[in-house]
């Protein structure tokens, strides 16, 4: 497997960001995370359980924080994760990462967890980057299962991550996320 210079996860606090994270360590990529508060109702809950993954795998957490007019509760965001690889694009820019990385999944009806919107952004941010930093998704044709039985078998304990996409504390059961995570017993 080719082994990248850097990898910048992007970490939302929640159980697939943090999969991925360990999955990739284990791959042999060097990798550090990026949370970005951009305004969702969740930021506080998300951001304290980055720290507490981070900590868990021994990587450099960076944060940025965008002042938006607006909050962002349950259900899709259009364009979140174009934004996101964007930022750390910006972010990290500099340094020529060799990939940016997200621990979307499949099974869910959103564009921007799917193949294609992994192989069309990736094309953007290589021809951005003149082919030095591409986008990955290792478990981008994986169900939300298939991650929760992957952090079951490496010891990720899900107790340290947060998904509750109203940002409740404790999680409020109802939204897409916490209903997900309701499937999996392990609301949380």
């Amino acid at each position: 497997m080719h082994v990248e210079a850097q990898t910048i996860v992007l970490l939302s606090g929640g159980m697939d960001s943090a999969a991925c994270a360990h999955y990739l360590q284990r791959n042999g990529h060097t990798v550090c995370g990026l949370f970005v508060d951009y305004g969702q109702k969740a930021a506080g809950p998300e951001e304290r359980a980055v720290e507490q993954v981070g900590t868990l795998l021994g990587i450099q957490i960076s944060r940025l924080k965008v002042l938006s007019p607006q909050s962002y509760g349950c259900g899709e965001i259009p364009g979140r994760n174009a934004f996101l690889i964007f930022s750390a694009l910006m972010t990290f820019g500099h340094d020529k990462p060799s990939a940016i990385a997200m621990g979307i999944h499949g099974g869910t009806p959103y564009y921007d967890c799917s193949p294609a919107f992994v192989e069309s952004i990736s094309r953007l941010v290589s021809e951005y980057t003149d082919g030095r930093t591409r986008v990955i998704a290792p478990f981008v044709d994986w169900v939300k299962q298939e991650v929760f039985e992957y952090c079951a078998e490496a010891k990720i304990p899900i107790e340290l991550t947060y998904s509750c996409e109203a940002g409740e504390v404790p999680p409020c059961g109802s939204c897409v996320s916490c209903r997900d995570r309701g499937m999996l017993s392990c609301l949380s």
